[in-house]
């Protein structure tokens, strides 16, 4: 399965705070951190949720 990096260039001040709960929810917790997740129907929905707060780029798999 592929993975997505996923970086927050936005602070969620001032929007909503189940967004806030969101980015939480995603791991990230300070602005311009990134996290790497599963690409999998949560996690886009998630993205989609807070896509005005995100950065998203594809990673290439690891060969184990």
């Amino acid at each position: 399965m592929s993975k997505l990096k996923i970086t927050l260039t936005k602070s969620a001040i001032g929007y909503d705070k189940s967004q806030g709960a969101t980015v939480r929810g995603m791991g990230i917790r300070k602005l311009h951190q990134s996290v790497i997740q599963e690409d999998n129907a949560v996690m886009r929905g998630m993205i989609h949720k807070v896509r005005h707060l995100v950065e998203v780029e594809m990673v290439a798999e690891e060969a184990n």
